[in-house]
């Protein structure tokens, strides 16, 4: 049976084939995982990060504005509609390239 049996006392008890134990066990290697820093090169300078993190989190943490820059993931331009689909992983190396607006008109 899935879920929670009672026990005589009155306290339940969790079954450990239950589908909660294991999003307690996913939700504690999620947590883990953010608890340990990754380590990534942003325009050759080494930075560390919590992970999970994608593209467009890590322009939202860095406080850049996404319609200003172009991003190099590992020697691969990565188009902006897949930033929120991109994931980061240790060693990573990125390229960040704002553009910058002017002239004299």
């Amino acid at each position: 049976m899935w879920g929670r049996a009672t026990r005589p006392s009155g306290r339940a008890k969790l079954d450990r084939r239950s589908p909660s134990e294991g999003n307690r066990l996913a939700f504690e290697a999620l947590l883990l995982q953010e608890s340990i820093a990754m380590n990534l090169v942003i325009n050759g300078e080494a930075r560390d990060f919590n992970p999970p993190l994608t593209l467009a989190a890590l322009l939202e943490e860095l406080g850049m504005k996404a319609d200003r820059v172009a991003i190099e993931l590992n020697r691969n331009i990565v188009a902006r509609d897949q930033w929120a689909k991109t994931g980061l992983v240790e060693g990573d190396r990125l390229e960040i390239v704002h553009f910058v607006g002017g002239g004299l008109f």
